[in-house]
């Protein structure tokens, strides 16, 4: 290692660490996302559950 440079390989990983942190951010980004659109879908379906649980009480209450 004759041209060995420690400022040059802090500077590199340096430069790793921040593309790394810049990449977990974008994962953690994503992440996020993904949770919210999950609980909106979660919302809907209690929603239509609920609208199918009441047509089949009236239903079944209407039949006896």
């Amino acid at each position: 290692m004759f041209n060995w440079r420690p400022v040059y390989d802090i500077e590199q990983r340096t430069n790793k660490l921040e593309l790394n942190a810049l990449a977990s951010e974008r994962q953690l980004r994503s992440s996020e996302k993904q949770i919210l659109e999950s609980e909106k879908r979660m919302k809907l379906l209690q929603d239509s559950n609920a609208r199918i649980a009441r047509f089949e009480q009236e239903l079944f209450s209407s039949s006896n």
